[in-house]
């Protein structure tokens, strides 16, 4: 018998956005973007959104953020993204950001949901030009417990790669399967990590307020970065107190979460 060849996503989303506003757009199902009215004294917001609900294995998607020199956003997603199970290939998922000379942005998505038995291999490429800035917070969350929805099966790789004028700054590689999430010099139990990080001039002056929320250390000067695991429903918790204090003080934007956060 013929082996059965299920359809896969393949979709794409650049996005240029410049000092006045959108300055180039390409997107292929199932990748959109929106861009919602900003609330008063916040940056454009740049909305991902994945119609088809989710990905799964032998799907996949690239993205693309270019912000020009003085340019300012925060991206946030409509809606978790939720990487189902696979049935031998894995999820991929592929970003790119730029960040050009004094530019500013706020890289905000919502959690990343690995349902039982998903296969994910994500690459995250980051780059901050002279005087840029980077907030960043990124959620892993392993199986839905409140819908007894356990990750026992699957895998996850997780590149990321931040580079700035001299060259790479930081580096992080996840290569994980669902048995480490038990172990107890490993995850331990955990149901999801999360990842909080600020590249900007001073960071580390904001070292000791973000320590009051969650662990956290100066990597090199300009460079902050918190890690944690937990509960699902504690993580999300918890990377929802800092984003508002760094933003504020790092940033002087409103101390508060992006708008789809809280809806």
């Amino acid at each position: 018998m013929d082996e059965v060849r299920h359809q896969r996503a393949h979709g794409r989303l650049s996005v240029r956005w410049g000092a006045h506003g959108l300055v180039d757009l390409f997107q292929s199902a199932p990748m959109r973007a929106l861009f919602p009215g900003a609330e008063p004294g916040e940056p454009a917001t740049i909305a991902q959104v994945n119609v088809a609900g989710g990905l799964a294995g032998g799907d996949s998607a690239e993205f693309s953020l270019v912000l020009d020199e003085g340019a300012a956003a925060t991206l946030t997603a409509a809606a978790a993204e939720k990487v189902y199970r696979s049935l031998g290939p894995p999820t991929r998922i592929d970003t790119r950001v730029s960040l050009a000379a004094g530019a500013r942005l706020e890289w905000l998505p919502q959690e990343v949901i690995l349902f039982d038995g998903a296969e994910l291999s994500r690459r995250q490429d980051f780059s901050v030009g002279p005087g840029a800035s980077l907030l960043l917070a990124e959620m892993l969350v392993f199986g839905r417990a409140a819908r007894a929805e356990i990750f026992t099966t699957g895998s996850a790789f997780d590149s990321w790669r931040l580079r700035g004028p001299g060259g790479l700054l930081w580096a992080d590689t996840l290569a994980m399967t669902a048995a480490d999430l038990a172990h107890p010099l490993r995850f331990g139990g955990a149901e999801a990590m999360a990842t909080v990080l600020l590249a900007a001039e001073g960071a580390a002056t904001h070292r000791d307020a973000l320590r009051d929320i969650m662990p956290c250390t100066v990597l090199r000067p300009g460079l902050l970065l918190a890690r944690a695991l937990g509960r699902a429903t504690d993580i999300r918790a918890l990377v929802a107190a800092p984003v508002p204090m760094l933003r504020a003080a790092a940033f002087g934007l409103p101390a508060r979460l992006p708008r789809l956060w809280r809806c």
